[in-house]
């Protein structure tokens, strides 16, 4: 009967936490999703790559102040505690996000639009610097002894769940509406919702109860009077930081977001693939992969947390440049044979051409009509089909797979590094810095090096930005199999 009860208190636990930090990772990625469209309403139209690249550095910006939210939420909550910290983070966040759906464009109020767009951006960063280390130990801390990874990995769906909500409600959003509606007004959509769901959030977790191991630790008087100085002056304490940094999380963030973040980028600029098309691809990738976050998790309290993690950082970076090749063949048009040509004259001196290829490719070329042989191209999409369009899915899914060996035992392998006292403060730096930084500039660095790679005429330019997580994640893996035990390190020294 105490089994059942015990099983019946973490799955509300879970749910509760569940709930919030799924919302928080919608509103932080939802920005993400739509980078495309925001590049070319709240920055100027005059260059849209320019625009691209500002959106990038944007979104990025949310990530690099994760750190310090981390430290700032962190702090609160081995002070005051779990849940209330993680309350206020879920309003900060969902206010944020809300906002950016109000702010008016670029042609209305000029600079003044992608400034705000900042402001707002680096406190959704910071409200989910300070959410993720919040439930990860809250869950962990309520969960039985020898099951922390595969109950913890319940949250780690919710990153990848976030994702994928913030993919189907915007195609919901582009179905409902038309073209010129959703791009005039529709795209503000998405974000103005997050507050109905942040409130829902916010009254399921408004009655849950503080974690039992903080509890106890409050009650006996164990707590840290200083977070800050116990988890990083402490020398003892500090080589744990480092170690979970870059022996852990720093490989991970790069995994993570190449997986998700890059591939979407890449399918949309460098394949040229149709924005909802690519949508479909990673949002069915991330329902069938996400079970394997349960899965890695539970495994890791088998075997261990760390080879776990290691070899999804291996096998990322000796596939990944396959893996991008084989994707860009796919959408390469110039490998293929043409089957039909239709050409249509537009307004404003424009032409259409919608070609049809053998295997069931489609591109649709935009350009300037300037009545010579090569026209100037504005604009190309490209819709794959058949096995073309299932391989593609194959190979986002594999990515997955990684990210969820990686990404699936990595809260309960910070929070065992760490003492229940400092355990918020210590483990969420190292994750943050690692995921917002090493992770978050990621689509900026790589969409960097990509563009630089092409005006260089790269015959392999498309592959040029995989050389950023595949440096990141091998020097990671060197670190970690080197330096990190398998068994945690403070595990149960509260």
């Amino acid at each position: 009967m105490k089994e059942n009860t015990n099983t019946k208190t973490i799955w509300k636990v879970i749910g509760a936490s569940s709930m919030g930090t799924l919302i928080e990772w919608y509103d932080f990625f939802i920005f993400g999703s739509l980078s495309i469209v925001i590049s070319t309403k709240f920055f100027p139209a005059d260059n849209p790559t320019a625009a691209f690249l500002s959106t990038l550095a944007t979104f990025a910006a949310g990530f690099v102040v994760r750190p310090f939210g981390a430290l700032f939420f962190g702090r609160l909550g081995d002070l005051i505690g779990r849940k209330y910290t993680f309350m206020v983070t879920l309003l900060l966040m969902g206010g944020a996000t809300f906002l950016i759906g109000c702010i008016p464009s670029y042609e209305s109020i000029g600079f003044l639009a992608p400034l705000l767009v900042l402001i707002l951006r680096l406190l959704q960063g910071l409200a989910l610097g300070g959410e993720y280390g919040g439930a990860a130990t809250y869950v962990a801390e309520h969960a039985p002894e020898g099951q922390r990874g595969y109950w913890t990995s319940w949250i780690q769906t919710t990153a990848t769940f976030g994702l994928f909500i913030s993919l189907v409600v915007i195609l919901l959003t582009k179905y409902i509406l038309t073209e010129e509606q959703f791009d005039a007004w529709g795209w503000r959509v998405p974000f103005i919702l997050s507050i109905l769901m942040v409130y829902v959030s916010y009254l399921i977790r408004k009655n849950m109860s503080e974690s039992p191991e903080f509890a106890k630790a409050k009650e006996e008087g164990t707590t840290s009077k200083n977070p800050l100085k116990e988890s990083f002056g402490n020398r003892y304490n500090l080589k744990f930081v480092l170690l979970a940094l870059f022996g852990a999380a720093m490989g991970q963030g790069v995994v993570w977001y190449t997986g998700q973040f890059y591939s979407m980028s890449y399918m949309k600029t460098v394949m040229h693939l149709n924005s909802d098309e690519a949508d479909m691809i990673l949002g069915t990738a991330l329902l069938i992969g996400t079970p394997f976050f349960i899965l890695f998790g539970w495994l890791s309290d088998k075997v261990g947390r760390k080879w776990i993690m290691l070899l999804g950082m291996l096998l990322a970076l000796c596939t990944y440049r396959p893996i991008y090749k084989a994707m860009y063949q796919l959408a390469d048009t110039s490998t293929k044979e043409v089957s039909s040509t239709n050409t249509l004259k537009l307004a404003d001196n424009k032409l259409q051409t919608i070609i049809q290829y053998t295997d069931g490719t489609r591109s649709q070329e935009i350009s300037h009509d300037q009545s010579t042989e090569q026209d100037t191209l504005i604009k190309k999409t490209v819709t794959v089909h058949g096995s073309n369009r299932i391989g593609l899915t194959a190979l986002i899914f594999i990515q997955i797979i990684y990210i969820t060996m990686v990404y699936g035992p990595i809260a309960a392998f910070l929070v065992e590094m760490f003492p229940v006292k400092i355990r918020y403060t210590s483990m969420s730096l190292p994750y943050h810095v690692g995921n917002g930084i090493f992770g978050g500039l990621l689509p900026a660095i790589s969409t960097y090096l990509t563009t630089n790679a092409q005006i260089a005429q790269d015959p392999e330019f498309y592959l040029a930005g995989l050389w950023y997580p595949i440096i990141i994640a091998a020097v990671c893996f060197i670190i970690g199999s080197l330096y990190i035990k398998n068994k945690p390190n403070h595990l149960n020294n509260g």
